[in-house]
Order: structure tokens, then C-alpha cells, then sequence
């Protein structure tokens, strides 16, 4: 017999995968050609249940405006990672209570006008906004990982969210693109971050040694950074994150001033991970584990198939090297990926091409 959490994400992936069959029209569509942006079957429309607050959000909007019924989501848009970010977005929308009071702002960095085009024809019901990412922001401050896209620059676009959203923006849910939730989001929306500026899963078992070179701890300088903390590992690509403190405590420079002294000094080796850390860490609100089963990717050399950690689950993320979309297309998937697959909407080629 499976463990109730288990139960819960097949049953959730079942209705999934029938309103997905029964409410979507596949029209005909011819192989998009290399170097353009994969093209996707429209999305089911998503209401408000009874009892959501009937309410609309503008960033003209005056700053003492916050209206915590509306959920603020951010994810980044390109290429590589369209698909997954697609699917993420459909399983937010398909576990809401109040789907219609949920606005996205995502990051792009190039080819807008595209990337604008395939999320209003994949979402026409989708409250959205997209911002540019000027890439010369992270010019000269990003050091080489042990991944190739840990070193991308969008992948350091979560540091500037503060300065790209508009001021009618108080907090935000940062999401990476490789996720999908299987839950209400409106409950990891309104957990207490109390004076805290980030909320996340933490894992404070996890070796914090391993995050930072032998010469970050052999220099008393940098080791002494975390004096007087008690600082957990947690992962970056689930943030709930309080825009006006971040502002007031200027965490963006902050976060730079690290990217830069790695830049001479070479004191970790994952990318955008380690200043959140060296900011962060020993000052996070720790919020349930169940929103952050990450590590579905595997690790980032090899990315071998792992299993769900203990407990219940409400967001999978495939953080790590291996993504379910390209394991399921080399008909090589982990069993895990079958959890991803019905939120989907890639167009396959292969679907087509005998209409």
C-alpha cells in the first residue's frame, strides 16, 4: 500500500493529466526549427474557487497598496529552461484555491518579444509581467562553477529581483525552473517571515563546510564570517523573500560584494548558491521541508536518479544536473520523472507529423 503523501501525488496527477486531455485542443502544428523557441499547447483556463477575494493588481498602483491576497510569483524565461518553467507554472496554477489572484513576473534576458508571445498563447488567461535582465548587471562578476549552467547569467537574475520589481511589489516567491508544485501555493505564500527578509527550507545537517574552498576556512578573514551564526544549508530556487526589507538592507550590493571577492579569491565553487549563504545563512526563516524536495536532478556532474526525502511533499524540484524533460525525451527517465510528465505541454513533433 503507498504512504498517504504518495497517494496524494498520484491522485493530483490524475485529475492533472484528465483536465489536460478533456479541456485542451491540439491544433496542427509543423516542427519548429532549430534555434527557435519550442511552441506548447494551450493551458486549461484556471478560476477563483468560492470564497477567493475578488480583487485586481497593477504595478502602477500606489506603494501603500499591498494586497496580501495576491500571490507574486517569479520564475526566469529562456530557452534551455522554457519547458520546464511552462510546466511549473501550469502545476501552480492547477493546485491554486485562487489561481486568478496569482500574478507571475518573470525575468528574461533575451528574445522578450518571443518568450511574451509563448506565455500569452500557452496562458491567455495569465496575469503576467516580463522584465529584461541586462546581463552586463553580473559582467565580469561571475567565476566558473562546476556546472556550465550554474554560470549562466540569468541564473544570477534572482539577486536583482528587488530592483527589477516595482515598488507595488512588498513580497515575492522566487521559483526556479525545474519545479513543479503539488499544492496550494497559498500556503507557503503566507508563512510569517516575522523581521526576516528570506524564507526557506532548511537542511541543517547538511556538511556546510562542503559549500566553500579550503581556502575560504583556512583564511580567518572569511571564516570568521559566520561567527556567532548557526548557519543551515538551503537551497536557492525556493525563496520566499520580503522585497521592501531586502531594499532597506541593501542585499543586492551585498550579495555582489562576495561575487567579486570571488573573482580574486576563488572560496566556493556553485555559482550563485554560495553568497546567498555567506548573506543569509543562520538568518533565514525556516519554512516546511515539504516545499523544497529538491535534489530530483541528481547531483551536478552526474545527475543519477534519486528518491523523494522523508516526509510530506508539496513541491518536487529537480535541482541538480539531470532534468525529467530531457531524461524523458532520451526515454531514459528516473522513475520520479513520471510525477513531471503530466504537466507537460511541449508540443512534440512526432505528434504532428502524420496530420
Amino acid at each position: 500500500m503507498l504512504p498517504e503523501t504518495q497517494c496524494v501525488l498520484l491522485h493530483s496527477i490524475l485529475i492533472t493529466s484528465f483536465l489536460l486531455l478533456s479541456t485542451t485542443t491540439i491544433t496542427t502544428t509543423s516542427a519548429f526549427k532549430s534555434g527557435d523557441l519550442p511552441t506548447f499547447r494551450e493551458a486549461p483556463a484556471f478560476r477563483n474557487g468560492v470564497g477567493c477575494p475578488k480583487t485586481t493588481w497593477s504595478s502602477s498602483l500606489s506603494t501603500k497598496s499591498h494586497n496580501p491576497s495576491i500571490i507574486h510569483i517569479s520564475m526566469t524565461l529562456d530557452t534551455t529552461y522554457l519547458r520546464g518553467s511552462v510546466a511549473g507554472v501550469l502545476s501552480v496554477l492547477q493546485h491554486a484555491s485562487c489561481p486568478e489572484n496569482i500574478v507571475f513576473h518573470f525575468l528574461a534576458s533575451h528574445r522578450r518579444t518571443d518568450l511574451h508571445k509563448t506565455i500569452t498563447t500557452t496562458f491567455p488567461y495569465l496575469n503576467f509581467h516580463l522584465y529584461h535582465f541586462d546581463t552586463n548587471l553580473v559582467r565580469g562578476k561571475i567565476s566558473s562553477s562546476i556546472r556550465r549552467a550554474l554560470d549562466q547569467p540569468l541564473n544570477y537574475a534572482r539577486i536583482y529581483l528587488a530592483d527589477l520589481l516595482p515598488n507595488t511589489v512588498r513580497r515575492i516567491i522566487y521559483f526556479d525552473s525545474d519545479l513543479i508544485v503539488v499544492d496550494d501555493v497559498e500556503k507557503l505564500w503566507k508563512i510569517d517571515l516575522g523581521t526576516h527578509v528570506l524564507g526557506a527550507p532548511e537542511y541543517c545537517h547538511a556538511n556546510f563546510t562542503h559549500y566553500f574552498t579550503e581556502k575560504f576556512w583556512s583564511d580567518p578573514v572569511f571564516s570568521r564570517e559566520f561567527k556567532g551564526r548557526n548557519p543551515c544549508y538551503f537551497n536557492t530556487g525556493v525563496m520566499v523573500i520580503d522585497v521592501w526589507r531586502w531594499r532597506e538592507g541593501r542585499f543586492t550590493e551585498k550579495l555582489e560584494g562576495w561575487m567579486k571577492m570571488q573573482k580574486r579569491y576563488r572560496i566556493y565553487e556553485l555559482g550563485s548558491l554560495p553568497p546567498f549563504l555567506l548573506v543569509f545563512a543562520g538568518d533565514v526563516k525556516g519554512v516546511e521541508h515539504r516545499w523544497n524536495q529538491h535534489g530530483l536532478g541528481g547531483d551536478n556532474l552526474q545527475g543519477l536518479c534519486r528518491d523523494l526525502h522523508p516526509g510530506p511533499v508539496s513541491l518536487l524540484h529537480w535541482s541538480g544536473k539531470g532534468k525529467p524533460w530531457l531524461r524523458l525525451d532520451s526515454k531514459r527517465p528516473c522513475p520520479l520523472d513520471s510525477l513531471w510528465a503530466p504537466y507537460d505541454l511541449f508540443r512534440h513533433a512526432s505528434l504532428f507529423s502524420d496530420i
